[in-house]
């Protein structure tokens, strides 16, 4: 069986990112306001979803709960190691003979 991340934790991951690139390329460019209005409060959600709901998963060890709490990249590299380390626990399950 392999367990796979869930659907909305990868979205959530991803507009984290794309949320904090447009965010700093509006600080370093123009930076008008009403592009900081919009990019700042929706980084904030997702990383806070980001990271509510990497610590609800019940297969997320230790350290892909603290990998999410890195800004802009922690839902992707909680995702990253959570899709790695599936298919070995996978494995190990099968492997077990029940006698």
């Amino acid at each position: 069986m392999h367990l796979r991340s869930p659907r909305h934790l990868h979205i959530a991951a991803h507009a984290e990112l794309i949320s904090l690139i447009a965010m700093l390329a509006n600080v370093f460019t123009v930076h008008l306001k009403s592009v900081s209005s919009l990019t700042g409060p929706t980084h904030g959600c997702a990383y806070l979803f980001v990271v509510f709901a990497t610590w609800r998963l019940p297969q997320a060890p230790a350290a892909v709960k603290v990998l999410a709490f890195l800004p802009g990249v922690g839902g992707l590299l909680a995702l990253r190691r959570l899709d790695r380390g599936a298919p070995a626990r996978a494995q190990l399950e099968e492997e077990v003979i029940p006698s």
